[in-house]
């Protein structure tokens, strides 16, 4: 929030960002705050933020979690986990993918630019990367972040269990569902 305008601001384009030295390669620094780009490996963090999010119960996150070949990556605003997505490995039309799945915010630090900032960082450190957006809204949202190409689901493979594979189709609310991609 600026306090001179009473607007909310984004964390991000209040403190500019800039290129650290250390690993994960993207955090922020200004005063009290920082904030870093890494993998999440405490799934104590993720449920609470899942629960947020989905409304699932925290057994069946642990579940998924437990049952589930990921790569979690989180921002983390002075060292606490405000925003997260989930990445497994596919194959889309014959090539190597990486699938976002689970991409979420605390409501407290939506719209602030951190999803973006995520979803940027993926870009840049995945050559390929897709998703199944949810809605209407989000396939608007993912469209201007450059998930310009579409394919069909059934262009998509998994190597999860069934049962994983089933959370990873279901969510979609589309009356067309698709599968948006990224491809450097």
């Amino acid at each position: 929030m600026n306090t001179s305008t009473g607007k909310r601001t984004s964390v991000l384009k209040d403190y500019g960002k800039r290129r650290c030295p250390i690993t994960p390669k993207y955090c922020l620094k200004n005063g009290w705050l920082f904030i870093m780009i890494k993998n999440v490996k405490d799934k104590n963090e993720i449920i609470p933020l899942w629960q947020e999010a989905f409304g699932d119960s925290k057994e069946e996150i642990e579940f998924f979690l437990n049952n589930a070949d990921y790569e979690c990556k989180g921002i983390y605003i002075n060292n606490v986990l405000s925003s997260m997505l989930l990445l497994f490995k596919c194959r889309l039309k014959d090539e190597d993918f990486n699938y976002i799945y689970a991409a979420c915010t605390y409501n407290d630090f939506k719209k602030q630019g951190l999803m973006t900032e995520l979803l940027d960082y993926c870009k840049k450190e995945y050559p390929s990367i897709c998703l199944i957006p949810a809605d209407e809204g989000l396939t608007d949202y993912y469209k201007k972040r450059g998930f310009v190409n579409d394919a069909k689901l059934s262009d998509i493979k998994f190597s999860e269990s069934k049962e994983i594979q089933e959370w990873l189709f279901e969510g979609c609310n589309l009356k067309h569902p698709m599968v948006l991609y990224y491809k450097r």
